[in-house]
């Protein structure tokens, strides 16, 4: 019913507390699909993500306005965000929540979304328990790893990839 690439965010999102992978699983998703069904609900959902991910790093300027994009994007997309099996009153008003304390200052601490599609979150917890992780503990302690996987992760992948587009671009560019 949902999409496996939503799935994988959610359990990312809600054992590990891997942020980071969150954003990268998403954002791939979203990229796959065609123009027209490249709707802003999966940005949402990914600029949450990545404001945990700057909160936790005490980069507040970050997530500020993620936060703030990522509560103006629920609002707009309300419908969607409720086909995706999220509360979405109650999404909204962790977001601004978390934004206040994000204002104030407030060290992170983790955050479940409200999922209201029962079935969704014992699919969830049942894929969780699968590979010996808990689903919805905010207890979870990130490593230094996940605090800092931007600048931690292996980028030859992505290098390599910039540099064949540039390759190509340049190729066109002569021919």
């Amino acid at each position: 019913m949902y999409p496996s690439a939503y799935v994988t965010f959610l359990l990312h999102f809600h054992t590990d507390r891997d942020y980071f992978e969150c954003h990268e699983v998403l954002e791939e998703y979203w990229k796959s699909l065609p123009p027209d069904k490249r709707t802003s609900t999966w940005v949402c959902l990914i600029q949450v993500a990545v404001a945990l991910y700057h909160h936790r790093r005490g980069n507040f300027n970050g997530a500020i306005k993620l936060l703030q994009n990522a509560s103006s994007l629920a609002i707009s997309n309300k419908a969607e965000l409720l086909h995706l099996g999220i509360n979405v009153d109650l999404f909204t008003q962790l977001l601004q929540e978390r934004l206040q304390s994000v204002l104030a200052k407030e060290p992170y601490v983790s955050l479940n979304l409200p999922l209201a599609d029962k079935n969704l979150l014992k699919q969830c917890q049942k894929l969780a328990n699968h590979r010996g992780l808990t689903f919805g503990n905010i207890d979870t302690p990130a490593d230094e790893y996940l605090v800092h996987k931007h600048t931690l992760r292996d980028r030859n992948e992505v290098i390599m990839e910039r540099h064949l587009s540039l390759t190509q671009k340049n190729n066109k560019n002569i021919s």
